[in-house]
């Protein structure tokens, strides 16, 4: 079973050709976790209007913020393969299928991805190439290859990582090197989502970071402890 966990606030806009994009790709015992942060728009309203029972809508009482409303998303996800999802991407028609085929060797995989415009005109051909993307363990934790759109992992991962510690970054970050630290994380080089870029996006992952050099490293020194601690409280159970 395949659980893809999209989170949602106000995007109206992508929505529906995103969730199109996934749906086709899915089986009938598959399902779609939607965590919505208080959506002021129409988002909500499109959703219901497709009518797919595999599809699982789940409101924040309050806003959240993006890294809450994932975690809220994973802990509602079912099956035994996860995907993040963005809301206003788009998903080419084999990437379920080479990245489920992927995992059978592997817990983690990040696969590239096109960055496009808000028409889907493909701007950059790689993000691996324009992020400058290092699958050494130890090289990620300085430039950070984890895009959560791109990743798909397993339910040990998925427990692994959850719950978020209060003070990481990013959720993708956190899931990433959890994955690399504890199992085995594979990138593939094909390009399987058109990632899109519309100068409304909640993440920034594909522009110059607007951190500054110190925020930058206190960022990875919060990600090496907090990984340093949860093998402290592994080793002690």
């Amino acid at each position: 079973m395949i659980s893809v966990c999209l989170t949602t606030f106000n995007g109206e806009k992508y929505i529906v050709e995103q969730l199109r994009s996934i749906l086709s790709q899915l089986e009938s015992a598959d399902e779609v976790i939607i965590s919505d942060d208080n959506s002021v728009d129409c988002t909500l309203e499109l959703i219901k209007n497709l009518e797919d029972k595999r599809v699982k809508i789940f409101i924040n009482n309050q806003k959240r913020g993006i890294q809450s409303n994932v975690e809220n998303a994973l802990n509602q996800a079912k099956g035994d393969i996860i995907f993040l999802s963005d809301q206003d991407d788009f998903w080419l028609p084999e990437k379920v299928s080479v990245v489920i085929n992927a995992l059978q060797d592997s817990d983690l995989i990040v696969t590239d991805c096109y960055i496009t415009d808000k028409d889907l005109n493909i701007v950059h051909d790689s993000f691996f190439q324009q992020n400058n993307s290092q699958s050494d363990k130890w090289k990620a934790l300085i430039r950070n290859p984890y895009l959560g759109c791109c990743m798909a992992f397993n339910r040990k991962v998925l427990e692994k990582s959850l719950p978020f510690p209060s003070n990481i970054p990013m959720h993708d970050i956190w899931i990433g090197n959890i994955a690399a630290f504890n199992f085995k994380v594979s990138f593939i080089l094909e390009k399987l989502i058109y990632y899109r870029r519309h100068g409304n996006n909640v993440s920034s992952a594909s522009e110059p970071s607007k951190y500054g050099l110190l925020q930058q490293i206190n960022f990875r020194l919060k990600i090496i402890q907090e990984l340093i601690k949860l093998s402290f409280k592994n080793k002690k159970i």
